[in-house]
């Protein structure tokens, strides 16, 4: 037999063989060693599976809680193990309550998200909860759900929620305290000031972080009128699906030809199927700052309800998403009387910030973690006082702002609501020079062209860049110096400190050719052409305080107005607050534009109801022209103190 011949019988009779054992059934198996305990019929995915946690150092557990309307919501809670006596720490999310704990840890400072660090070091209970309608959580969802009232007629929200969470929390969890303290940044700072307009009785403490408190005005929706439609994407992660949604899908890497391309911002909205979203028919149908916007901005809220609650508002000098919110509801409620319980923080942090490290923000470099170290030098110490009575070594200010410049937390007895502010002028002057004199007179010019708007970056400016969109507002502007739509007017070199504490004011005397603008102020502080200290800060284009005006509200904010063409008119807006100081060596410069793109809607320049449906025929060029002489003398209105007065 050829060897051919003899493998290809060797082969048939394997097959044979194997053919006769897979016939087999199960208790016939006696070859090769398998035996019937080897065999799996089911799921080799047990019915219910349970970790084993005997040396977790916490117990997590996740409980449905009951609301005064049936509904309940998912709740997780993180509690030491042996906890006695604790204090609870409270936050409430649309961002998914197991969020608060990603890690599966047996250490629960492993186990916690960066957020919550510092408070799980056994002292605190940890509790985060998906508000109605999101993630785990019964109910319907209504995005910043109004507080009862015209446009809430149910008889809940989320004051309600927070007291009946709240109240089950004391109740049903003996191992704390029962007192409870409650802390969030951005929608989660939202939910805390919600549960400040009638809090339980077992909240002692809270602290809104960058929270959205007005959305026209100046937080994630809108500043002064003009949309912030990259802000779009909220729309569809939020509102799409009871968990995390989409993003807008992108035709192109660059947002900047994104949505020049789509036109209108409505235009834009319509092609990525925004009508089946009940917020954006509501929200598309308020352009102006009418009682739909009034009735939910929570800085009137809480004058007319203010708390006992004693409460840290908190924000960063340069958050890009929320820079509103707390300032404004700290200064309502000083002016309402109520002072003495809030406390208002400003920190040297992009949005949310203080939840993560802060060594620095963008090229600015601080000494140490500023966030850590605020976390456990101040907040910590400050939760403990009102929740364990513990004494605090320092008692907290009425204001405590970080000088960027000196790089210090400043502590103010005092800090002046922006309308008690002493103002000085610094003027626009001929040449583009800047100066505390009042100019003999002259105009300046710039075409406008929406087909060519002026960038908030340098392009491309990519969908979903964390790192350039966080840190954007100290972007060097010197990228944009040299465009002819932008007007940098420019001090000499200071010989003196400039020491500015709180909120600058846009004052524009300007006309346009167009019947509607917008106008974009920026205060910089110029660094010297060299910088041995931190050589590539060598005239680095640093921007403290900016904003965008939409000019149709020049008279009014709930009632829009053409601009009449070729008539000067004035425009006065409030710039962010800030403290800082521009050193000897440096100068102070304004830039002036009408367009900050792709972040900014752009004005068509012609006036019509709804800017968000613009039609492309109605956007045209305009030519506008600043005044600093006999017809208005523009300048930015500064809150400047003597150096001496540091606040220290």
């Amino acid at each position: 037999m050829s060897k051919a011949t003899l493998r290809s019988a060797l082969l048939a009779l394997a097959c044979i063989y194997s053919a006769t054992l897979l016939a087999a059934p199960p208790s016939d198996i006696r070859h090769g060693n398998v035996t019937p305990d080897m065999i799996q019929t089911g799921s080799d995915i047990p019915g219910h599976w349970k970790q084993p946690e005997g040396n977790f150092d916490y117990v997590k557990r996740e409980v449905m809680i009951p609301m005064r309307d049936g509904v309940k919501l998912h709740t997780v809670i993180l509690m030491p193990k042996h906890a006695k006596n604790l204090p609870i720490i409270l936050n409430r999310t649309p961002y998914q309550a197991d969020g608060c704990a990603p890690n599966n840890s047996p250490h629960m400072v492993d186990a916690v998200w960066s957020g919550l660090k510092d408070f799980a070091n056994g002292t605190f209970i940890l509790v985060c909860q998906d508000i109605r309608g999101k993630y785990g959580s019964q109910g319907k969802y209504v995005m910043t759900r109004p507080p009862r009232g015209p446009l809430n007629p149910t008889k809940t929200d989320d004051t309600t929620d927070a007291w009946d969470t709240i109240d089950w929390l004391v109740k049903n969890l003996k191992q704390s305290n029962g007192k409870v303290g409650m802390m969030g940044s951005s929608y989660d700072g939202w939910t805390v000031v919600m549960a400040l307009l009638h809090p339980h009785p077992a909240l002692k403490v809270a602290v809104p972080e960058s929270p959205m408190i007005d959305g026209w005005m100046g937080d994630d929706w809108y500043h002064y009128g003009a949309l912030r439609q990259i802000n779009l994407d909220y729309f569809t992660d939020q509102m799409t699906a009871r968990g995390s949604g989409k993003s807008v899908p992108r035709e192109n890497y660059d947002d900047y030809t994104n949505f020049l391309d789509a036109g209108s911002a409505g235009a834009y909205a319509d092609a990525h199927g925004f009508k089946q979203l009940p917020w954006w028919n509501r929200f598309a149908a308020h352009p102006a700052y009418d009682a739909f916007w009034q009735l939910q901005a929570l800085d009137k809220q809480v004058a007319k309800h203010p708390s006992s609650v004693p409460t840290m508002w908190l924000q960063g000098m340069w958050d890009q998403e929320d820079i509103y919110g707390a300032v404004h509801a700290w200064e309502a409620l000083k002016k309402a009387g109520h002072g003495a319980n809030n406390h208002l923080v400003i920190g040297p942090w992009w949005h949310s910030q203080i939840n993560r490290d802060g060594w620095h923000m963008g090229p600015l470099k601080w000494p140490g973690n500023t966030t850590a170290q605020f976390r456990r030098n101040v907040m910590i110490p400050w939760f403990n006082h009102y929740l364990r009575d513990t004494p605090l070594k320092h008692s907290l200010p009425e204001a405590m702002i970080y000088n960027p410049v000196e790089k210090r937390w400043d502590r103010f007895r005092e800090w002046k609501v922006a309308s008690n502010q002493k103002l000085t002028p610094l003027y626009l002057q001929n040449r583009f020079g800047l100066g505390f004199d009042k100019p003999a007179g002259g105009s300046d010019s710039y075409v406008s062209d929406p087909a060519k708007p002026v960038p908030y970056l340098p392009r491309p400016i990519p969908a979903h860049d964390t790192d350039r969109w966080r840190t954007w507002l100290v972007h060097d502007q010197r990228f944009v110096e040299t465009r002819p739509d932008v007007l940098s007017y420019v001090t000499p070199v200071l010989t003196k400190t400039v020491t500015i504490q709180g909120a600058p004011i846009a004052d524009l005397y300007a006309k346009t050719t167009g019947t509607d603008g917008d106008f974009v102020v920026k205060l910089i502080d110029v660094y010297p052409g060299t910088y041995p200290s931190d050589p590539k800060m060598g005239g680095y284009e640093l921007p403290v305080s900016m904003d965008i005006f939409r000019g149709r509200y020049r008279k009014s904010f709930s009632h829009p107005s053409p601009i009449p063409a070729n008539e000067v008119q004035q425009y006065k807006f409030r710039l962010p607050t800030v403290n800082y100081e521009f050193k000897p060596g440096h100068r102070i410069m304004v830039q002036i534009q009408s367009t900050l793109f792709p972040l900014y809607d752009r004005n068509p320049q012609t006036y019509v109801p709804n800017i968000l449906f613009a039609k492309p025929s109605d956007y045209r060029k305009a030519t506008v022209t600043i005044e600093h002489g006999e017809s208005g003398h523009s300048a930015v209105l500064l809150p400047v103190v003597e150096s001496a007065n540091t606040g220290r």
